[in-house]
C-alpha cells in the first residue's frame, strides 16, 4: 500500500494538482491511490516523478507505512 493519497491530502493538493505537477494522468494516480492489494506496479521513473511532485522520497511515498 502506498501513501500517495495521505501525503497529497497533507500537502493540500487535489488529485488534478498532483497530476499536473508529476506529469502523470489523473486516472493513473487515482488507480495507484486505490490499489489496496498492490496490483499496480509503477516504474521507478513514475515513482520518482510522483514522489518529487509530493516533495517526498520514493520510500516515504511507496514503501513506508
Amino acid at each position: 500500500m502506498n501513501n500517495i493519497k495521505k501525503i497529497r491530502n497533507l500537502k493540500g493538493l487535489k488529485l488534478r494538482d498532483l497530476s499536473k505537477k508529476a506529469n502523470v494522468s489523473t486516472s493513473y494516480i487515482c488507480e495507484l491511490e486505490n490499489d489496496s492489494e498492490n496490483i499496480k506496479n509503477p516504474t521507478k521513473q513514475m515513482m520518482e516523478r510522483i514522489a518529487e511532485a509530493l516533495g517526498s522520497t520514493v520510500p516515504e511515498v511507496f514503501y513506508l507505512k
